[in-house]
């Protein structure tokens, strides 16, 4: 039987890609990818040849049974998403499962994910945090603005670009104007920022300097 290995790949900078990543991408049978484009840049880069596959969020409830037949058949087989550890706000979680409860041998190599350096350099607290993700579009929104304007632990959200000043007027709607925030874009790029302050003044901010680039809310907990 073989094994699925999770292997997280740089949000930003090349040079965090580890060195048992490369290893691991270089040895097994076959690559899943989130997008083959971006991933074959990597690959390049890196010199790895392993043939990849597509995988990703419309089409991992039909391909996932295929892939568990395949590491049943004794293939070794890397799951890997744009940027970042797979099934952290990505595809992975349903094959992780799947391989779960088939016996499959599953192990999840450490490395790069976001929410990780934007909640340590956040200056809130971070012995307890709960990781939301991306919030709900619209259905459940509001309500989960509600309960989570009462949460005492530091809170983790991630967000686009174009979304970011739609988010940061609910956390002033809902939380407070005064509640403590950070807000990290572009971590480990060139042009990498992290504004802290009240939502209301980090609102301002980036009202007056519209952001770009993949970003990371970190709201400190209701005292």
């Amino acid at each position: 039987m073989g094994k699925l290995y999770l292997v997280p790949t740089p949000i930003g900078n090349l040079k965090d890609m580890t060195f048992r990543a490369v290893e691991v991408l270089q040895e097994v049978d076959l690559i899943l990818a989130e997008d083959t484009r971006t991933s074959a840049k990597l690959l390049k880069h890196f010199e790895i040849t392993t043939h990849m596959h597509s995988h990703h969020m419309h089409n991992e409830h039909k391909t996932t049974e295929s892939i568990v037949q395949r590491l049943i058949a004794g293939e070794n087989i890397a799951l890997i998403s744009d940027a970042g550890t797979p099934a952290i706000s990505d595809p992975g979680f349903l094959l992780t499962r799947a391989c779960v409860e088939a016996g499959i041998e599953v192990d999840c190599l450490p490395g790069a994910t976001a929410f990780v350096p934007a909640l340590v350099n956040s200056g809130l607290p971070n012995d307890k945090f709960v990781f939301e993700g991306f919030l709900p579009v619209k259905k459940g929104r509001q309500t989960r603005l509600l309960l989570l304007a009462e949460e005492t632990r530091t809170i983790i959200l991630y967000e686009s670009p174009h979304k970011l000043l739609k988010t940061l007027g609910q956390l002033v709607e809902f939380f407070g104007a005064d509640r403590s925030i950070s807000v990290s874009r572009e971590l480990t790029k060139l042009h990498e920022e992290t504004v802290r302050g009240t939502a209301e003044a980090v609102l301002k901010h980036y009202e007056a300097k519209p952001p770009k680039g993949e970003i990371v809310i970190i709201v400190g907990g209701k005292k």
